[in-house]
């Protein structure tokens, strides 16, 4: 019988699971092991913490800390930074009611907006959106609904080098051409020199900005 697990609200940090294992020189069947027996968590196998690491599913309340256990680090460690409206809202401790107030909406509109987790707001609502959450450029992007646009662009990146792909990321991204082009540089080295380029590129959005932090 398949067991249902209660997702996390704040998310979770699959690249940054996937490194500290690297780290750490074990294998997902090494970790699914662990957590079997040390922790009781009978269903975990090796496919099961590789899908966490691929970021296609997060880990329940009780596979994170058997899982942190085993990287021999904190929950924290492995919880990412908030990606959608509610984990912003949620980290920031605020209603609904208090977010569509700050940015001049109704209550229900900015609730179908976090229900679709598409964020729609016009230019004035969405600077005080960024200013309310303190939101960088990735964070809005990834509130408005782009970031599975922009891997796919990504992952095209790494066979396609001409400047048309450099565009329609600089644009889906909302970044100057050149920060792009110097990113994208970074990022395709990274990905050459990866142990696991698959999984490096399930991770692309979290390296490229990453890639554009570092190139600032």
């Amino acid at each position: 019988m398949c067991r249902v697990h209660r997702s996390l609200d704040r998310s979770f940090d699959a690249a940054a699971a996937h490194r500290i294992r690297t780290a750490l020189g074990l294998d997902p069947g090494e970790v699914a092991h662990g957590m079997r027996t040390a922790f009781g968590l009978g269903h975990v196998t090796a496919e099961l913490v590789t899908a966490w690491e691929r970021g296609e599913l997060p880990p329940g309340r009780d596979e994170l800390a058997g899982l942190a256990g085993m990287l021999w680090c904190s929950p924290a460690d492995l919880a990412g930074r908030p990606r959608t409206l509610r984990e912003h809202r949620l980290a920031r401790g605020l209603t609904p009611e208090e977010v569509a107030a700050a940015v001049g909406l109704d209550v229900l509109a900015y609730l179908r907006m976090e229900q679709e987790n598409v964020w729609r707001g016009g230019d004035r609502s969405t600077q005080q959106l960024r200013a309310l959450f303190r939101l960088d450029q990735s964070d809005l992007v990834a509130v408005c609904g782009r970031n599975a646009k922009l891997s796919l662009l990504l992952r095209e990146t790494f066979t396609a080098r001409g400047a048309g792909a450099a565009r329609a990321v600089a644009r889906t991204a909302s970044l100057d051409r050149r920060v792009v082009d110097v990113a994208l540089r970074r990022l395709r080295a990274g990905h050459t020199a990866a142990p696991d380029p698959e999984v490096f590129a399930s991770h692309a959005v979290d390296h490229f900005w990453e890639a554009v932090r570092a190139s600032a």
